[in-house]
C-alpha cells in the first residue's frame, strides 16, 4: 500500500484538513497500516501550531495567541479526542464500575455534567500552559505535544485488545501490521531523544508513565479500549507532553 494513501486516510480520520477523502473506499488492511502514519498526522498538527506560534508571537498578545492557537488546535482534529474524552468521562462516572453499562454509555450522543466539567478542566490547563509555554524558550519544541498525543494512539492499538466487533477502530486494530509498528515507535523515540535532548526524554518519560496508568485502568474496567477512550488517551498525552515542557526549566 502506498504511504501516500495511508497517510491521507490517517488524515482524512484523525483532521478537518480539505483533503481526498478516502475512508469509503478504504479497505480494512488499508486502515490497520494507516495506524502506523497516525504519528506522522500528530508531526504534521505539531509543526502547524508550532510555527504559527512563532511567527504570530511578536505580533499579537499572549493570552489572545493562546486562545487563538487552542482554537487552531481543536479545528485541526475537529474535536475528535475532545468527543472520546466526553463520552469517556460520562461512561466512567455513570459505568459506575459495571463493564457492559460503560460501553452502553459511551454510544450515549448526550453530554452530561462529567463531559462538561472533564472538557473545560483540560482545555483550561492547555490553554494555561500553552500561554505559560509563550513565555518559555521551549517553545520551538511545542510540535511534541500533538505528534506523541497521536504516538500513543499506536502504542495503545498495538498493546491493547479492542473490545467492540465493528466500526472503523475495530478494523484498524485488527489489521495493523505489529512488526512495522513497534519499529516505527522504537525509531521515533530515538529520533525525538535526538531532536530534542533531554526534553523528549522527559516528556516521552511523563507520557509513558501516563500510558501505564490508563492502561491499566482500561484492563481493569473493558478488558480492551475503545475508539473513545483512545480519543481520551490522546488527549491527556498532549496534556501531559505540554505540562513536561511548560514545567520543565
Amino acid at each position: 500500500m502506498p504511504i501516500l494513501r495511508a497517510l491521507l486516510i490517517a488524515l482524512g480520520l484523525l483532521t478537518r484538513f480539505p483533503l481526498p477523502t478516502l475512508q469509503p473506499t478504504a479497505t480494512e488492511n488499508e486502515y490497520g497500516r494507516s495506524v502506523l502514519a497516525y504519528p506522522l498526522v500528530g508531526a504534521l498538527i505539531g509543526l502547524l501550531l508550532t510555527l504559527a506560534a512563532i511567527l504570530l508571537l511578536p505580533w499579537i498578545p499572549k493570552l489572545i495567541l493562546a486562545s487563538a492557537l487552542l482554537i487552531l488546535w481543536v479545528w485541526c482534529s475537529g474535536a475528535l479526542h475532545l468527543d472520546g474524552l466526553a463520552d469517556s468521562a460520562d461512561a466512567w462516572v455513570g459505568g459506575m464500575g459495571d463493564r457492559q453499562r460503560t460501553l452502553q454509555l459511551m454510544k450515549d450522543p448526550h453530554c452530561g455534567s462529567s463531559a462538561v466539567v472533564t472538557l473545560v478542566l483540560l482545555l483550561l490547563l492547555k490553554w494555561s500552559s500553552l500561554l505559560t509555554l509563550l513565555d518559555s524558550p521551549h517553545l520551538p519544541l511545542f510540535w511534541l505535544s500533538p505528534f506523541l498525543g497521536r504516538s500513543a494512539l499506536l502504542l495503545l492499538l498495538l498493546t491493547t485488545p479492542y473490545v467492540r466487533p465493528e466500526g472503523m477502530g475495530a478494523s484498524a486494530a485488527r489489521s495493523l501490521p505489529h512488526k512495522s509498528g513497534w519499529l516505527l515507535l522504537l525509531s521515533l523515540t530515538l529520533l525525538c531523544c535526538l531532536l530534542a535532548w533531554p526534553l523528549a526524554l522527559l516528556a516521552i518519560t511523563s507520557l509513558l508513565l501516563l500510558f501505564v496508568l490508563f492502561r491499566q485502568a482500561l484492563l481493569k474496567r473493558l478488558s480492551g479500549t475503545t475508539g473513545d477512550t483512545a480519543g481520551a488517551l490522546c488527549e491527556l498525552s498532549e496534556t501531559i507532553t505540554l505540562l513536561a515542557l511548560t514545567l520543565a526549566p
